[in-house]
């Protein structure tokens, strides 16, 4: 693996949750930088206007568009379809639906460090 610094979109419409997530990722020696983005419709826009984004880490309750919608205009996009996306929820009865809808990976919310950073060490390599 080359020495590429991972660029993660990371989807919460909890700021405290973001900041949170940002501070885990940005201890992992593979990633480079934290985009934020506080609905699925403001992760799309950010999605279409950069190309630097190498995965995703979603939300699935947020108003305005959230994660299950986002997976499907991710999924439906051919220049968005093949990027990894984590979902992170407190919803258990969400798993099936998210990975049904083309999620790479699920996690429990609250995350530990340890299991969003090896999941995405499995999905980036």
């Amino acid at each position: 693996m080359d020495d590429k610094k991972l660029t993660i979109l990371s989807v919460d419409d909890d700021l405290i949750n973001l900041k949170l997530l940002k501070s885990m990722l940005m201890k992992a020696p593979n990633v480079g930088a934290v985009i934020e983005a506080k609905n699925g419709a403001d992760a799309i826009g950010i999605l279409k206007s950069r190309d630097d984004i190498d995965i995703i880490l979603l939300d699935i309750i947020m108003p305005v568009m959230g994660g299950i919608e986002m997976l499907k205009v991710i999924r439906a996009d051919d220049s968005l379809r093949q990027l990894p996306v984590i979902v992170l929820t407190t919803d258990e009865t969400k798993k099936s639906e998210a990975l049904d809808c083309g999620a790479n990976g699920f996690l429990m919310k609250p995350i530990r460090e340890r299991d969003v950073i090896s999941k995405i060490e499995q999905l980036t390599i």
